[in-house]
């Protein structure tokens, strides 16, 4: 506990939980990377990219992303509403049973046990935990919001509200089953309701993990960071609820052209498309914040991270729905295309706006400065040539998968076999490693210059 009252304790300790979950996920990230052209390193079951690719996912939008979230929400609700946590010793346990859900999590994947649903792989008995976890960190939320001494509701806060509750409502619902054993259970949905019910919590979970929360940080940290106003309140609360609004119906785009009624895949399209609004909303309220200061692209070293990640969040939310459209999603779905789309929002958008919010945010919970702004400077020119060598190659690569899938001969055969066109992947497949490797330097010099920022002594200045 500070001077201030406020309890940043559970702050640092999501903060140094995401450095460790982004390293161990980008580790085995790259793992996976080199068994695309050299399928030998598949060398137990437990290393087979079927095993480990549900690690990574898990490992990085779960144990980096959530944790990343958690650091900051904590922060923000407490400036925000000028409050200490209600509830400090119960944050604390959140932490603790967080990363222990991650780590069995982990063990249980890489041994097997998976419910084969999308981003919902964890059995049953996890299942609780994770319910158990999140209904303690939706204590201290509303908590926090109901004895809070500044009545004004700021921005970042509806936004961490929607998270809290929209992600409580996907995660029961469709982790509603049937459970056999202890390590198997099976879905009470079947058919198209499962597969409906799914990508309705598959596109949503990934957008109230990946976006939602990550507005709140960036209406938070970019006035924090500039000195600059947001440029708009008003337009970032009608971008929030139109963006509320309208995301809950968006899953089944991933559905496109199946047995699903197409009346429900249309109605995806149409509120994909309604999304660009509000998702744009945000991106002209950031650049518009910096309208007659874009020298600090130049000098606040701050900036450049949140304004490039917004900017990588205008292109994902014009990329994702047109890819709803039913003439681009029969080219591109399936292919190394969407897995370029997915990577620049969590490379580009996601990991740079949580960077910047923790240079920001670390230095001022343990009252030291930044260790190093030249390794800030260079953690991002790494991040950011790495994540468009990685993204890049993936769209060049989707591109030439979705055509080679669908050329045919005049007599109507397929003219190259599926092992022709993954064979023919494999040079982007080693420019894509590559590029990961130097994303993977960013970090680690991300997380060395967070950890030796904790590490010196406290900064002379006063608080005042």
């Amino acid at each position: 506990m500070n001077d201030t009252g406020y309890d940043y304790s559970v702050v640092r300790g999501f903060a140094f939980s995401a450095l460790f979950w982004l390293v161990i996920g980008l580790v085995i990230g790259l793992w996976l990377a080199f068994e695309m052209f050299d399928p030998a390193l598949n060398l137990t079951p437990w290393l087979s990219f079927g095993r480990l690719r549900v690690v990574h996912t898990n490992g990085l939008g779960v144990g980096f992303g959530l944790s990343g979230i958690f650091a900051t929400a904590y922060y923000m609700l407490q400036r925000l509403t000028r409050t200490p946590l209600p509830f400090p010793r119960l944050a604390k346990a959140h932490l603790w049973v967080f990363n222990a859900a991650i780590a069995a999590a982990a063990v249980t994947l890489m041994a097997g046990m998976n419910t084969t649903k999308e981003y919902a792989e964890l059995e049953w008995p996890l299942d609780v935990g994770v319910v158990i976890m999140w209904v303690m960190f939706a204590i201290n939320v509303f908590a926090i919001l109901i004895k809070r001494q500044e009545k004004q509701m700021y921005i970042s806060l509806w936004y961490l509200v929607s998270m809290t509750v929209t992600i409580a409502v996907l995660y029961i619902v469709n982790n509603l089953e049937i459970p056999l054993n202890l390590y198997k259970s099976y879905s009470i949905y079947a058919g198209g309701n499962d597969a409906n019910v799914q990508w309705w919590y598959g596109h949503n979970i990934v957008g109230f993990i990946f976006t939602v929360p990550v507005l709140a940080m960036f209406y938070y940290f970019l006035p924090k960071a500039t000195g600059l106003p947001i440029y708009s309140h008003r337009l970032s609360i009608v971008s929030f609820w139109a963006l509320i609004f309208a995301y809950l119906w968006t899953g089944a785009h991933h559905l496109m052209l199946t047995p699903l009624p197409e009346w429900i895949q249309t109605v995806a399209i149409a509120f994909s498309i309604f999304l660009i609004a509000p998702s744009w909303g945000s991106v002209v309220n950031g650049y518009y914040t910096l309208q007659g200061n874009w020298d600090q692209m130049r000098t606040n070293y701050l900036t450049k991270f949140f304004i490039i990640g917004i900017t990588f969040y205008g292109l994902q939310t014009l990329q994702g729905p047109l890819q709803g459209l039913r003439t681009l999603n029969a080219f591109f779905h399936y292919t190394d295309w969407v897995i370029g789309h997915v990577h620049m929002g969590t490379m580009g958008w996601v990991t740079m706006i949580i960077s910047a919010s923790f240079y920001y945010m670390i230095p001022r919970i343990t009252d030291r400065e930044l260790y190093s702004v030249k390794l800030a400077n260079a953690h991002f020119w790494l991040i950011l040539v790495g994540q468009l060598a990685w993204t890049v190659t993936m769209w060049i690569g989707g591109i030439q998968m979705a055509a080679m899938w669908k050329a045919t001969n005049p007599d109507g055969s397929l003219m190259y076999s599926f092992l022709d066109g993954l064979t023919s992947l494999y040079p982007y497949y080693r420019m894509r490693f590559a590029a990961g490797v130097i994303y993977f330097i960013g970090i680690l010099v991300f997380a060395w210059n967070i950890i030796q920022t904790v590490r010196q002594a406290p900064a002379a200045t006063s608080k005042a």
